[in-house]
Formats: structure tokens, C-alpha cells, sequence
């Protein structure tokens, strides 16, 4: 009798968003390569379809242990997050279609089910779970880069992610022993549980100090996985940010400091997709800005901009992996000119980089605008005066410098295919979701949070930003001429992870090398100390027969005494 509610809490469960692509990981080595790609699109339509069809007011709870789950639960800004994921889900399955490599594909599927199964879980415990199923899908990513710098990287991410999801597990906890439970809702940051679990995100988002293992590890994944490394984890953690953190003031110079200080570590670096990933942080920040503000125009910026971002950062992975596919190299010395052989990929290129610039007529603009917006509206000046800079800075290094230094800088040597066809097909899509979100962005708008009645084609706003734009691509065009802009740079920029990776050690090393010195020093000469009396004692012994049984009364008398004054002693002390 107890297996019909079993039962039907399973096919219940089938029915949340990403569960399906859970599931149907399992199934996906076992299927052969023209059925697996087919089963793997079939299955995230069929989930889009149901985050397409599912109710506003939608729940499924169980108990488990005498706690209440809440296994399903949908927030305003759920839909256009969940829809989004299954956009970059399915643009990941075709891009990858070329690859063999079946543990690739069962861990991105698994990856992507778990980040849209996690916007939809309604408590902590049932977030844990997702959480951590996206670190161990995720790492196999990170390992497929196949080299022992993409090894390295696999451990240090795995060991991020874990305390991540170890300290959102503690702080859930606390939340529990306060009485709050385990629901997922908005908290404050300055309760022990509320801190933990703000620390937990933010490692996952990428805050400043904690977000090392981001440009330490997409870039060392395979070409695919860096673009599915792109897409779901730190979005996860900008939309948990809104659920719980939205108007926390001290996200705003968070945020401020993650689109800022990414800007000097990304125009230095010499790795094409390093620089990608380091940008993320960029548009992370500007998205935690939007959170810390708060508003209804502010959250709506941080959803369409989460939204777009998907993509356009989706594309530009995209294109700088179907130049190391081709070539070998993601290196800004090693490349350049490529757009006489992919002219394709440089196109799809382009369109992602003046999506990212914010270019009129294309995502980033639409999407941005309202963030900004919600700033300039708030009275934050020097927040939006950091935030133009932080864009003005993301233009030189991305938007520019980039498919610059990979399609069109000279370089006569280099020769290369065009990308594979579904390569170019993924490209593309996405490519056209960055222009119909650019030039028509109240399809996107429609399914935000709350509705939007800021003015994005503002006619000062438009030539404001067109201005920009232009004279930062005159600045750049000047300074490349000139050789005064490095369109190569150092082999690798260490970023906020200096602490953890450099610093920290060898400060470890510095006090702790002379401590176990002493330590061994101390208990090298204890045991000497030790051997000696005991020595000593045997000798003794000798001399007074106690070794033969031979000792006189008086001998044993004088041990007894002694013996019992040391335990008097010892009665008295305690």
C-alpha cells in the first residue's frame, strides 16, 4: 500500500522543470551518438514546455524525516530564468553534436537539469542538493579540457563549489535552529544563518576574493564545456541573490567592485577565453549592483540582463571555442586574421561582442539600460559614474580587443577551417537571440517580474550611448595603431584567487615551516629526555637488585613512599 504514494510522488517529481534532464542523463551513454543528441533536445523541450505551462501559484511538498520540503515553488522571476537555461541547455547540445565524448554530454545534461531543477526548490535542503549536483556535474567539464592544467583547475573548482554548498548547508541550518526554518526567503545578512548563506552565493557569483576559481577553471575546460561552464552556475547564484538579498545596500559596492577590478586583470590577459571569463565577472557585477538596489526597475534589469547575458557571453564562448577547435589556441599572440578562413564564426563574433558593448539595436542595450536606469533613478551617482566605466572597460577589452586580436589583427601564418555546421548552427541561434532581444526587446519585458515603463529608445539615451561607443573604438583604434594598447599580454593574469592560491600558502609556509621546527626540535629532545631516564632507571635498578628481585627492605620501603607522595601530590593539585 505504501508504494502508490511512492508512486506518485516520483511522477510528480518527473514533472518539475529539469528533473526530466536529470533522469534522462542516465540514459544518455548507453545511447548511441545520432539517438543521444535527438533524446537530449527531446527532453529539454519537453521541460521548457512544462516551465512554459506551469502555474503561477504551483507547489509540490513531501516530508522526509518530519521535515517538510518544499520541492516546487514558483517566484515572479522564475520563468524567465528557467526559460532561458533550457535556450542554453539545447544551444549547448548542438554546439557540442561534433564530440564523442559521452561522459561530456551525460554530466552537461545532468548539469543543466540541476540548475533549473534548483529555481524552482522552495527551501534550503532541496536547494543543497541541486547545489551540489551542479558542482559534480560540473567538474567533469573542467576535467574534459583533457591536460593537467584543466586537472589542477577541476580541484580547486571542486573544492570552491564544495565549501559553497558545505556553508549554504550551515547556514540553512542556523536558519532552522533560529525557528525561521528551512524556506527560501528573503533573509537578512546580518544573522549568523543569513551571512552564511549570503557567503554561499556569493562564492558562487563570483564576489570579489571568492570568484578565483572562475577565470581559473572555464577557460581550461573543452571548447563545449566552457560554453555550458558559461551559462547556469553563476546565474543560479545572481537568481538566489534576488530571492533572498534584493535593497542589501552593501551589494551594490559589491557588485561596483566586481564590474571595476575585472577590468584590469582582462585587458592584460593573454588568453582569449580567460578574457571571456573574466568579463562574466564584469556583467555579474552589474547585475549584483541591480540587486543591492533593489527596486522593481532594478530587479527587472538583473532578470533581462541575466537573461541576455545567457546568451551573448554564450556566443562570444562559443566563438572563441570554434577558433581553439580549429586552431589549438585561444591565445591572442598565436592568433589573428581569422576572418578570411571563418568568416561565419568572426560574423556570429561580432554580434556577440556589440551585445555585450550595448550597442542600439542589439541585447546588451536593451537589457542594461533598465539597471542603469534604476541606478540613475536611485540618486546613486558615483555608483552609475563606476558603472559607465566598468561598460567603457568592458568595450576595450571585449567588444574590441577580442575579435580584433583573434579575426582580424595580421597574421599571414595562420590558417584554419571554418567552424564544424553545428557549431555554426548554435552560433547562429543564439546570435539571433541577441538580435531580436535588441530589437525587440518587449517580448523579453513581458516576462519579467513586474511591468516596464522605462524608456529604452529615449532618444538621448540612444546618442549617449552610440557616442560612447564610438569614440571608445576611436580611442582603441588609435592606440593599437600606435602600439600602445597590448593586444597579447602576460601568459596568465592571477586575479582575486592571488590570496588562496599564492599568498596564502606561502604565508602558511613562512609561519609554519619555524613552528614545526620547534615542534620537532621539542619532541626530538623529549624523547631523548624520556630514553634517558629510562636508562637512567635501569641502571638503577641494577645497582639495587631491584632487576633480580634481590632489593632490600629499605629500597622497597623508599619506592612505596615516594610513590605514595607522588599521588598525594597529584590529589592535592586536582
Amino acid at each position: 500500500m505504501m508504494l502508490e504514494p511512492v508512486a506518485t510522488l516520483l511522477l510528480s517529481m518527473l514533472s518539475i522543470p529539469g528533473m526530466a534532464l536529470i533522469a534522462g542523463a542516465l540514459a544518455v551513454p548507453l545511447l548511441p551518438t545520432s539517438a543521444r543528441n535527438a533524446f537530449m533536445l527531446a527532453l529539454i523541450a519537453f521541460s521548457g514546455w512544462t516551465v512554459w505551462q506551469i502555474a503561477p501559484d504551483a507547489s509540490l511538498t513531501a516530508r522526509l524525516a518530519g521535515i517538510e520540503l518544499t520541492l516546487l515553488r514558483v517566484e515572479a522571476i522564475t520563468k524567465p530564468f528557467a526559460l532561458v537555461f533550457h535556450i542554453a541547455a539545447a544551444l549547448n547540445v548542438i554546439y557540442s553534436m561534433h564530440e564523442k565524448a559521452r561522459l561530456t554530454a551525460t554530466a552537461g545534461l545532468a548539469y543543466a537539469g540541476a540548475a533549473i531543477a534548483a529555481l524552482f526548490a522552495g527551501d534550503f535542503l532541496t536547494l543543497f542538493i541541486y547545489w551540489e549536483l551542479t558542482t559534480f556535474a560540473s567538474v567533469f567539464l573542467v576535467l574534459a579540457g583533457n591536460t593537467p592544467r584543466a586537472t589542477r583547475a577541476a580541484m580547486r573548482y571542486l573544492l570552491m563549489q564544495v565549501a559553497s554548498g558545505v556553508i549554504l548547508l550551515a547556514g540553512a541550518v542556523l536558519l532552522w535552529r533560529s525557528g525561521a526554518g528551512f524556506a527560501i526567503t528573503a533573509l537578512d545578512a546580518t544573522t549568523p544563518a543569513g551571512f552564511c548563506i549570503l557567503l554561499a552565493l556569493g562564492i558562487k557569483a563570483g564576489f570579489p576574493l571568492l570568484g578565483g576559481w572562475l577565470q581559473d577553471a572555464y577557460p581550461e575546460a573543452s571548447p563545449a564545456g566552457s560554453v555550458m561552464l558559461s551559462a547556469f552556475t553563476t546565474k543560479l547564484a545572481i537568481y538566489m541573490l534576488v530571492i533572498c538579498f534584493a535593497g542589501f545596500k552593501p551589494l551594490i559596492y559589491i557588485g561596483l567592485a566586481m564590474a571595476i577590478i575585472s577590468l584590469f586583470a582582462a585587458m592584460i590577459e593573454n588568453n582569449l577565453r580567460r578574457v571571456l571569463a573574466i568579463a562574466l565577472v564584469n556583467q555579474l557585477g552589474i547585475m549584483v549592483v541591480g540587486i543591492g538596489i533593489g527596486s522593481e526597475l532594478a530587479i527587472n534589469g538583473v532578470t533581462a540582463h541575466a537573461f541576455a547575458s545567457v546568451l551573448y557571453k554564450g556566443l562570444l564562448f562559443m566563438s572563441m571555442g570554434a577558433v581553439f577547435f580549429r586552431t589549438g589556441t585561444d591565445r591572442a599572440d598565436a592568433l589573428g586574421g581569422l576572418a578570411r578562413h571563418m568568416p561565419w564564426t568572426a560574423g556570429f563574433c561580432l554580434i556577440g561582442a556589440l551585445s555585450i558593448a550595448s550597442m542600439p539595436l542589439f541585447s546588451g542595450f536593451t537589457t542594461k539600460a533598465l539597471t542603469l536606469g534604476a541606478v540613475a533613478k536611485q540618486g546613486e551617482l558615483w555608483v552609475w559614474l563606476g558603472l559607465l566605466f566598468a561598460s567603457v572597460g568592458v568595450v576595450l577589452h571585449t567588444a574590441l580587443r577580442l575579435p580584433y586580436a583573434a579575426f582580424f589583427a595580421t597574421n599571414p601564418k595562420i590558417k584554419a577551417e571554418e567552424a564544424p555546421l553545428n557549431m555554426r548552427v548554435a552560433m547562429g541561434l543564439a546570435a539571433g537571440g541577441c538580435l531580436v532581444i535588441g530589437l525587440y526587446p518587449s517580448a523579453l519585458y513581458a516576462l519579467l517580474p513586474y511591468a516596464v515603463s522605462y524608456k529604452v529608445w529615449d532618444v538621448g539615451h540612444v546618442l549617449g550611448e552610440v557616442q560612447l561607443l564610438v569614440f571608445v573604438a576611436l580611442i582603441f583604434a588609435l592606440m593599437v595603431r600606435r602600439g600602445l594598447y597590448p593586444l597579447s599580454g602576460a601568459d596568465m593574469v592571477i586575479y582575486t584567487d592571488w590570496i588562496g592560491r599564492y599568498a596564502l600558502p606561502r604565508l602558511i609556509i613562512g609561519i609554519g615551516a619555524p613552528l614545526m621546527r620547534l615542534w620537532n626540535g621539542a619532541k626530538d629532545g623529549f624523547v631523548a629526555l624520556v630514553l634517558r631516564l629510562l636508562r637512567t632507571g635501569e641502571e638503577a635498578s641494577r645497582a639495587t637488585g631491584l632487576a633480580s628481585g634481590v632489593a632490600s627492605t629499605g629500597a622497597a620501603a623508599g619506592i612505596f613512599l615516594a610513590l605514595f607522595a607522588l599521588i598525594l601530590l597529584i590529589r592535592i593539585v586536582i
